[in-house]
């Protein structure tokens, strides 16, 4: 088992209250998150609260989507952090932890992901970190939540 770590930051030029309001509620992800467009026939459903602790999101999509659910198991003003299930097309539990921090132009945003690579991924990921894998989709979603920040304000 080899443990990882994915971590990447920007700043979004709105308050912490809006970014959080934007994190906090999975409805809102549509509108911001990097997966959205993967699978154009992608299956939600929502249950729990409606927002914060105890919301749950799940997802069931084509071969690139795969399927899990994601649920908020806390939530402060500047920080959110997000039990992430994927039980397609490998089973994982991760941490995510969305960190706000307040500076002049604004929120800089944190996304920390962490677990476990185990079975046929512990193996792959002796070779290609899984910041290779996803890396690259939390800098695109920190690009989508800006958009969305500055879409809200509007």
């Amino acid at each position: 088992m080899a443990e990882f770590e994915v971590v990447r930051s920007a700043v979004v030029t709105a308050e912490p209250a809006r970014v959080h309001g934007l994190i906090n509620d999975f409805h809102k992800w549509v509108e911001w998150s990097p997966w959205e467009d993967l699978d154009p026939q992608l299956q939600r459903s929502y249950s729990g609260a409606d927002s914060g602790i105890g919301a749950r999101y799940a997802w069931s999509g084509n071969r690139k989507a795969g399927a899990g659910s994601m649920e908020i198991i806390g939530s402060a003003d500047r920080e959110i952090g997000v039990r992430l299930e994927f039980l397609k097309p490998m089973k994982a539990t991760n941490m995510v932890t969305f960190t706000l921090d307040p500076v002049e132009t604004g929120t800089e945003v944190t996304w920390r992901m962490t677990g476990r690579q185990t079975g046929l991924m512990g193996v792959i990921g002796k070779f290609i970190p899984m910041d290779k894998f996803v890396g690259r989709d939390f800098e695109k979603g920190l690009a989508r939540l800006q958009q969305a920040a500055m879409t809200e304000t509007a």
